[in-house]
């Protein structure tokens, strides 16, 4: 996370990505995508911008306090995951500049006799199969009717067509349809059919890409030209929907796990990463280390472990940062990793072969302080600049610089990510609790509990204060909607305060 004024191109990979910005209390305000993370970025923070923009963006700008961002791999990976980010957040001002995104996705409902590929916008726990986001509205329609099309699924919106209903079907009379409400083919052999097109969702449409391309060549070679483009256009509309459809684990996937892909890559990047470090012993537990905190307050630090490549949940740890004051991140290393150290000393488990600080030279020399303040044994240490992606070795002036392709470079770097993730997952815990505490727990009536509860359903008091009566008594039972439209009020008449 870095602050605003400390801002920099230079520090700006110029790599397509997601960015996200936080006010003053680290809440999330915006989230953004960028096929240029450098000019994006740069775009908000000229000096100019505050003259130029139209009022809303303006009070973005103003409110900006920190801000972060996530490189992705190409621009489809960055929109999906701007869409998942902007659901799990809920930013306002992504719904007040009109940029809340509801990408379509296709809906297949198995309960219909004849199932059909329908178009929708949100996803919903109904136990029907789904298949996006994706993000090119046009390509998804051309695409989905072009499948309807290629394998005679029924585009008619009746639940269970039957002979009235194909008497005004324009898709049988034309024979784009296979006309099963006819009986003009069996149950099984529409759902081979069926299957056939959701294979191609899913990204597996080699075959029906090459047909395409060879049609296409061959209208061209016959010069029937305008047959020619059409293939052209469903080839195009195809390519991208299947690029997204291949990217359904991406969905699923946290930055971490697009790391390390396989076993054969997690073994070979700790034996790269042992050679590129000049160690005598493999390095088969590895322990990150990490700090999070808004300008000094509720300071905490993770502690991640991967085991031969593989993140160890079990054996994560978090610390809540008690004897520093201040903005110090040297100084909230060498307690996290004090603390991690004197507990090594009362376990009979395996230690750590690696720790690996988020931070350059400063970071390693307060993580070698705090071990050699202890007296114990030194176990290998090393830092990982996040700018250069520099590693720093104790006893070296000069830091080591990796391939950016290393596979052992890319194992430190899931490792400080994860870190990095994890720390501030607890800071935002954190400022959930204080945020209960400070306003929530002010209004009388509201207990802990029932204040984590509410936060919990709603994310913000932003977002609590917007929500109706009957909706905050049903996310805590036994509250009542005249106690939940008190809670209202007392939001309300809060925010006129300030």
């Amino acid at each position: 996370m870095q602050r605003k004024e400390d801002f920099s191109t230079q520090n700006i990979p110029s790599s397509p990505g997601v960015y996200v910005f936080r006010d003053r209390s680290g809440q999330v305000i915006y989230i953004g995508k960028a096929k240029v993370l450098r000019k994006r970025l740069a775009s908000y923070f000229q000096a100019s911008r505050n003259r130029t923009a139209d009022p809303k963006l303006r009070s973005l700008i103003n409110s900006i306090s920190f801000f972060e961002y996530s490189e992705v791999k190409n621009e489809a990976e960055a929109l999906l995951l701007e869409s998942r980010l902007i659901k799990q957040y809920g930013p306002r001002y992504n719904i007040e500049l009109t940029d809340d995104k509801r990408y379509l996705l296709i809906r297949v409902d198995p309960r219909e006799s004849f199932p059909r590929l329908k178009l929708v916008r949100i996803k919903r726990d109904d136990q029907q199969l789904y298949f996006g986001p994706f993000p090119h509205a046009r390509s998804l329609r051309a695409t989905a009717e072009y499948l309807s099309r290629r394998f005679g699924l029924r585009t008619c919106k009746v639940a269970n067509p039957d002979e009235a209903a194909c008497k005004h079907c324009l898709d049988s009379a034309i024979r784009n349809c296979s006309r099963p409400c006819l009986g003009k083919i069996s149950s099984e052999d529409y759902h081979k059919r069926l299957d056939q097109a959701i294979a191609v969702l899913r990204g597996q449409a080699g075959e029906l890409l090459e047909e395409l391309s060879n049609e296409m060549r061959n209208y061209a070679q016959r010069r029937q030209f305008e047959l020619a483009a059409r293939r052209r256009d469903i080839l195009a509309n195809l390519k991208a929907v299947c690029r997204f459809g291949g990217l359904r684990t991406f969905e699923r996937q946290t930055l971490l796990n697009r790391k390390i892909r396989d076993s054969q890559s997690r073994e070979e990047s700790t034996v790269q990463l042992t050679e590129a470090l000049g160690l005598a012993k493999p390095v088969k537990i590895i322990e990150g280390f990490d700090v999070s905190n808004i300008g000094g307050n509720m300071a905490t630090a993770s502690q991640v472990c991967f085991i031969d490549g593989r993140p160890a949940s079990s054996r994560y740890r978090r610390f809540r940062i008690r004897g520093v004051q201040g903005i110090d991140d040297f100084a909230m290393i060498r307690e996290a990793v004090s603390r991690r150290c004197r507990r090594l000393t009362e376990e009979t488990g395996e230690p750590p072969d690696l720790l690996v600080i988020d931070g350059g030279s400063g970071q390693l020399n307060a993580a070698i302080s705090s071990m050699s303040e202890l007296g114990m044994e030194p176990i290998p240490v090393i830092g990982l600049a996040k700018k250069q992606e520099e590693i720093f070795l104790p006893g070296r002036s000069e830091p080591l610089v990796l391939p950016r392709d290393h596979q052992g470079l890319r194992l430190l770097q899931a490792i400080r990510d994860e870190a990095h993730r994890f720390a501030l997952a607890y800071h935002h815990n954190l400022r959930r609790r204080r945020l209960a505490d400070s306003v929530l727990m002010e209004i009388e009536g509201i207990g802990r509990k029932r204040a984590e509860k509410l936060l919990k359903t709603f994310g913000t008091v932003s977002r609590l204060r917007q929500a109706k009566a009957q909706d905050i008594a049903a996310a805590a039972p036994g509250l009542g909607e005249q106690k939940a439209q008190y809670v209202l009020d007392f939001l309300k008449q809060r925010e006129k305060a300030l």
